[in-house]
């Protein structure tokens, strides 16, 4: 189905720089996912890394946001939006959740594998956040993510509740910006505050996701030369994936160069 696009709209908003930062992200994810499909999942029975398959429902709803968005539909990218962030908090969370749980004694750890079986479900977001929040693993990250060791009063909450008010119609003014064919003369300012929003929630994301798992960052260099039996150079298994530099560069460094250099100063990796 093609994508009809009012007049109403402008060339400004149809060019505006959330459309490519949306792009950006999802094959960010579609090229993640490809690369983490060969990492184990410890504590769980599954074959495939169960992330693999978070990083490309993630990639999907990215893209169903910038067609929302691209046919002026503003509203409608909330709930899509609190979706992704809903998706990023159970991500840190269940990785974070299996390094605790995992070990000789508990192979196969029974919370997370009954989620992925479809027997048990996933606990609430304040119960995963606390988690996250808590857990001195983290404590780096958290401290430079929320600025303090709780959620309430964070600009994340506010984006959080944010998300709701525009999910169950808090104030008519949501409603409003989902008509693509009215006047509003501040739909630019809203695509601008709504760019902001994802980019606080994907650094959120980024950051926990690359301080736990650093191994997710490495390129295939290493495992490419063991699987044509050819001997890797030295040091190459620290070697980091071109498109995750790109996307340190790109968001973490020129936007939080206080998270990045906390990655960068906690592992082998050798990120630039």
């Amino acid at each position: 189905m093609s994508i009809i696009v009012p007049n109403t709209l402008g060339k400004n908003y149809l060019e505006h720089g959330v459309f490519g930062q949306l792009t950006e992200y999802a094959e960010f994810f579609k090229s993640l996912s490809d690369t983490t499909m060969g990492f184990v999942s410890s504590g769980s029975y599954t074959v495939t890394n169960i992330d693999t398959y978070v990083f490309t429902s993630i990639q999907g709803t990215l893209e169903s946001i910038h067609d929302i968005l691209f046919k002026g539909r503003i509203n409608d990218s909330y709930p899509l939006l609190r979706k992704y962030y809903d998706s990023a908090i159970i991500n840190i969370y269940t990785n974070l959740y299996l390094q605790d749980n995992f070990g000789l004694d508990n192979f196969i750890v029974e919370k997370i594998d009954n989620w992925v079986k479809g027997k048990e479900k996933i606990p609430s977001f304040k119960v995963m956040s606390d988690y996250i929040i808590k857990s001195p693993k983290v404590a780096e990250i958290t401290d430079l993510i929320y600025n303090a060791s709780t959620f309430k009063g964070s600009s994340l909450e506010k984006i959080r509740n944010k998300c709701n008010e525009h999910t169950h119609y808090f104030y008519y003014h949501n409603l409003l910006i989902n008509d693509n064919e009215i006047y509003l003369p501040k739909r630019i300012n809203l695509l601008d505050t709504f760019s902001k929003e994802l980019r606080e929630i994907f650094i959120l994301h980024i950051s926990y996701l690359f301080y736990i798992n650093d191994h997710y960052m490495s390129s295939t260099d290493y495992m490419d030369c063991m699987e044509c039996g050819m001997t890797p150079e030295e040091n190459s298994q620290y070697w980091v994936a071109s498109f995750v530099q790109d996307i340190f560069d790109n968001w973490i460094k020129k936007y939080r160069p206080d998270i990045a250099r906390t990655i960068k100063s906690s592992t082998c990796m050798k990120l630039e």
